[in-house]
């Protein structure tokens, strides 16, 4: 979950990780450590026609995600860091 603040420039003021509640280390409005980030709009033939979700993850709830998935996630070496 994000928080961002009000007027012009709609800086980032917070990020709660949505499974266990943290809140994320944010400063002068720029995250400062790892968040995984879901976006997605539901289409057709789903029980969530065309609803949109977020959500945020802390990196040890995405680990512990992760971990219970039946088909590992596919990991490869990203060559630059953005």
């Amino acid at each position: 979950m994000r928080k961002y603040g009000d007027g012009q420039d709609r800086k980032l003021i917070q990020v709660v990780c949505n499974k266990c509640g943290r809140a994320l280390k944010v400063e002068n409005g720029y995250l400062r450590e790892y968040c995984f980030t879901a976006d997605t709009v539901f289409g057709y033939f789903s029980r969530r026609d065309g609803m949109k979700h977020h959500f945020d993850l802390c990196e040890d709830c995405y680990d512990s995600l992760t971990e219970q998935f039946n088909v590992p996630v596919e990991e490869t070496e990203a060559l630059e860091l953005l």
